[in-house]
């Protein structure tokens, strides 16, 4: 196994176990403290973990394409098409839950199905504005988790402004 595939495992490792223990922590909040407007650029808690649910399953599109042998992907939620990347893909925090582990698992199986072959690979696909990219495979996996600790980042914020303290968000703390 590689560096970039066991750095893709780490990535989506550290995603999995701070989603499940953001979310825990989130669950304990009422409907009205998740979905008050905090000035964040989503908006609120429930609208920040919206949108990094919707980026990672169109970045999961994106990764389906390009990689149409991706068997982690064939049965997975993906969003292929969608209008505004404030969209909010579930309004019930329950179902957004479930739909972030289900779509964690997805995420970690993608992670340990790659290849150095496949990371190194050229990856082609249009942007939010429908602007052709392309670049090495391994840069638009590693910007999927680093789009996802972005804004973890704003809502560990958020949550500290309602009075709640995360704890540790390090990589190096949930990757030995």
């Amino acid at each position: 196994m590689g560096t970039h595939q066991q750095q893709m495992q780490g990535f989506a490792k550290y995603n999995c176990e701070f989603n499940a223990r953001l979310f825990a922590l989130v669950a304990g909040l009422s409907d009205k403290e998740r979905k008050k407007d905090l000035g964040a650029f989503f908006g609120s808690v429930h609208g920040t973990l919206n949108h990094i649910l919707l980026a990672d399953r169109i970045w999961l599109g994106r990764f389906a394409n390009a990689l149409p042998a991706m068997a982690s992907l064939q049965q997975a939620q993906l969003v292929q098409q969608f209008a505004s990347l404030r969209d909010e893909l579930y309004a019930d925090f329950t179902e957004l839950s479930a739909q972030r582990l289900a779509t964690d698992k997805v995420i970690t199986q993608f992670a340990d199905e790659l290849t150095d072959v496949q990371l190194a690979g050229t990856m082609k696909y249009s942007n939010s504005q429908g602007q052709l990219r392309e670049h090495p495979t391994w840069v638009a996996v590693a910007h999927m988790f680093n789009h996802q600790t972005h804004h973890r980042g704003q809502l560990t914020t958020l949550l500290h402004q309602l009075g709640h303290d995360v704890g540790v968000t390090d990589f190096v703390a949930y990757v030995p």
